[in-house]
């Protein structure tokens, strides 16, 4: 469809369509008590069951170390004002134009719409662990939402910077393929809502660095061998050199935690989606290349013994600590991770671990447990969820 919005190409105009998903339907996932569930299909103490999302489901092409890719765009809509000068009446009529026309059917994915208003601080921050919603979109003030598809691989934020911020994972490398999902998603949008679109200019957006193709491409690395050997700096210099950001685990301001990081492009006025693509392909290919000969010399010669230290010193603390906050649980994880694609460990999962992942983040374990947990309480019943999730009990 050629959306090059540095001069060429189109903008869009709503069309009809009819029928259709109803908004405020329910929440995907079970059942929170008192009320429902906008953070996924999260298992509680007597139902096991567990889907973590497609952005860690743990397949797909290098998902050793590429975790995920995101292909987001921002979009604004003809006849409302941008974010910042958007009052809370209008924020209204917004909320309720776009819902409606989310709901019509004939998208290729079938999206449940929850109005976050209603929702409560702890669900809103699973909804940021799942990666479904940004940490802005979670304290935002204005009337928000977000429309998911069944297995969280579609998640549309309304009402965040821009009117909408579309993304699409899919676990692994596997750019081409989510691009397509989402060109597929955005030309029909663009039938039925009108968006605010510059011949000059491309797509307007909030924040000029995303105006243009409003394209957002990431991949999230699991970079375990480039920190231990203290590489990190110099494999983060690569994609700086090219304007590509590098940041945590949860996007933008966000740290580093668990040796997981994300590259993404920072401008899009000028470039084209190609052209997008082929530079965080080429600096994510640089990076994922070096983790693989710095894994290979890691496990050679004396660095062998040291990084096997490493790992079975997490996973013994995995086994015997009584308290662990977020932040070493996930560096112990990533250890085992790393020991379990390496095989210097086994008896683990990839599963087990992409699980214990996200049911350790603080929501998560709320939920899990049922309980509001004070944070020396959290950091307690992190370390026996673990052990209960990766069966190390010593």
């Amino acid at each position: 469809m050629g959306k090059q919005r540095s001069g060429s190409g189109r903008g869009g105009s709503g069309g009809n369509d009819d029928g259709g998903n109803v908004p405020g339907g329910n929440v995907p996932g079970g059942n929170v008590p008192g009320g429902s569930d906008p953070g996924g299909n999260v298992p509680d103490g007597n139902n096991r069951n567990f889907q973590p999302g497609a952005w860690l489901e743990g397949t797909g092409p290098e998902n050793d170390i590429a975790i995920c890719t995101r292909v987001r765009l921002a979009r604004n809509l003809q006849g409302f004002s941008f974010a910042p000068s958007l009052d809370d009446i209008e924020s209204e009529r917004l909320y309720s134009f776009i819902t409606e026309r989310l709901a019509k059917p004939g998208l290729p994915e079938h999206l449940s719409i929850h109005d976050l208003e209603p929702i409560e601080e702890l669900e809103r921050s699973m909804l940021v662990e799942r990666h479904l919603i940004s940490r802005e979109l979670a304290s935002s003030q204005r009337h928000t939402g977000v429309a998911v598809d069944a297995n969280e691989s579609v998640a549309i934020m309304i009402n965040e910077e821009d009117h909408l911020r579309i993304q699409v994972f899919g676990s692994g490398l596997q750019p081409a393929q989510i691009w397509a999902r989402m060109e597929r998603l955005d030309d029909l949008l663009m039938q039925r809502l009108p968006m605010a679109w510059s011949e000059e200019f491309g797509f307007l957006t909030s924040c000029p660095t995303n105006t243009g193709t409003g394209l957002r491409l990431s991949v999230m690395l699991h970079l375990p061998g480039l920190v231990w050997s203290e590489e990190i700096d110099k494999a983060t210099n690569v994609a700086q050199k090219i304007s590509l950001a590098v940041r945590g685990l949860y996007g933008e301001g966000s740290r580093a935690l668990g040796d997981f990081y994300q590259v993404s492009n920072q401008i899009t006025l000028g470039r084209d989606e190609s052209q997008i693509q082929g530079d965080v392909m080429l600096a994510v290919g640089r990076i994922v290349q070096w983790e693989r000969e710095v894994r290979e010399a890691l496990l050679r010669g004396a660095a062998r013994v040291r990084t096997l230290d490493r790992v079975h010193r997490a996973l013994g603390t995995l086994e015997r600590a009584q308290i662990l906050t977020s932040e070493e649980a996930l560096g112990c994880l990533s250890a085992l991770r790393f020991g379990i694609h390496t095989q210097l460990v086994d008896g683990f999962s990839i599963d087990a671990v992409n699980q214990a992942l996200l049911l350790s983040q603080p929501a998560h374990l709320q939920r899990y447990t049922h309980q509001t947990l004070q944070p020396e309480e959290r950091d307690q019943r992190r370390a026996q969820l673990l052990r209960e999730l990766l069966g190390c009990s010593p």
